[in-house]
């Protein structure tokens, strides 16, 4: 696949199973989420790669942290809405998705000429390097963000600093079905020409 068909033919794979990326393909797809464009060349990111038992423990977290926010009087709505157990019980199942998650944080550092924004958004690329990388392996991968990513219970579990932010949780896997290609979005009404 060259490089105008992945751009052209990319899409996100929500449906993941066995097997999960090889130790030589993941160090690809790690590689790949390290050549994105970084203002000043400070790398200001970092990589989970969570797998087996690690999506046990990812399950854990993000229980602890959903029990806390139905905990707080502020969410008693979300509480009602959902039920409580009901809540529960799908974001436990929520790591069990894909046999592999690569959470990608920022890891933001002082900078005179780089700010903060640009730091996530160079983040946010190293997703999409990683996502693509996968698509171009053969695998499937799905970007997911939700509400437990910008979560303090589950940054402090995973070791990220308060000041630092999720910008993304990346399943990956095998695709468990043929997935059909979906049209091509216009980009007509999104561009303006200055000529």
């Amino acid at each position: 696949m060259n490089a105008i068909d992945l751009l052209l033919t990319r899409q996100s794979t929500p449906v993941l199973c066995e097997p999960s990326p090889s130790a030589s393909d993941l160090e690809k797809i790690l590689a790949a989420g390290m050549r994105v464009p970084d203002h000043g060349g400070i790398q200001p990111w970092h990589f989970h790669v969570i797998t087996g038992a690690g999506l046990g423990r990812l399950s854990d977290l993000y229980v602890e942290a959903t029990n806390a926010i139905l905990a707080d009087p502020v969410n008693a709505q979300k509480k009602d809405a959902h039920g409580h157990d009901e809540k529960i019980a799908k974001v436990a199942k929520m790591p069990f998705r894909a046999p592999m998650i690569i959470v990608i944080s920022t890891n933001y550092v002082k900078h005179n000429k780089v700010p903060k924004q640009e730091q996530l958004v160079a983040a946010g690329c190293a997703v999409q390097a990683m996502q693509m990388t996968c698509f171009t392996l053969g695998y499937g991968g799905m970007w997911r963000t939700g509400e437990l990513a910008y979560n303090a219970t589950v940054k402090q579990g995973l070791n990220i600093s308060p000041e630092d932010d999720i910008a993304g949780f990346l399943y990956v896997g095998s695709p468990k079905k043929e997935q059909h290609l979906k049209p091509a979005k216009s980009f007509k009404d999104k561009v303006t020409y200055w000529q």
